[in-house]
């Protein structure tokens, strides 16, 4: 159900940025509008509020490099519920991205086992952990390495190993 709140203006510090749209040009009149358009003006509300703080969202696919996609999309838009900028939710799917496919990158059984992405939403930022099943004595890239360096530059709390049999990193992107 949708529904419409005229006493919300975009631009007001209570409409979440994803959300808030102003028309600031008149198309085609070359002119700026004196007045923003009513039906964009107000903002449209589709009742879905964003995940409470302490929850967890927890996403499973094969761990094969077909299924990134989907957990490229269920980043982006769990990001943009928690109304992050466009900029910051191309950098969590980046790093996302990133991050499952150094462990995609080991040695995984002949059985194809699941990739886990676990977001758990804090009061300052958004914690993930991507997991799989992997060989017994597969290790992670050394830190130094490309992949690496992109995940510490994007996010902070950049950790990962293999334990046992689960390769495993984690990482927080803060909430602003």
């Amino acid at each position: 159900m949708r529904r419409t709140d005229p006493n919300l203006r975009a631009g007001s510090p209570d409409v979440p940025r994803a959300r808030a749209a102003r028309v600031a040009v008149v198309a085609g009149s070359g002119q700026e509008a004196t007045e923003p358009l009513a039906a964009l003006d107000a903002v449209v509300s589709d009742g879905w509020e964003p995940p409470p703080v302490g929850s967890a969202v927890e996403v499973s696919v094969p761990a094969l490099a077909e299924f990134l996609d989907v957990v490229r999309t269920a980043t982006a838009g769990l990001a943009a519920r928690l109304s992050l900028s466009l900029d910051d939710i191309e950098d969590l799917r980046s790093i996302v991205n990133d991050a499952c496919t150094l462990v995609l990158s080991l040695p995984r059984p002949a059985q194809v086992p699941a990739l886990t992405c676990r977001y758990e939403i804090l009061p300052d930022a958004l914690a993930i952990r991507v997991a799989t099943t992997v060989n017994d004595g597969a290790q992670l890239p050394a830190r130094q390495s490309f992949t690496w360096r992109m995940l510490t530059t994007h996010a902070t709390g950049v950790t990962g190993a293999v334990d046992g049999d689960q390769a495993w990193i984690e990482l927080r992107k803060p909430l602003r």
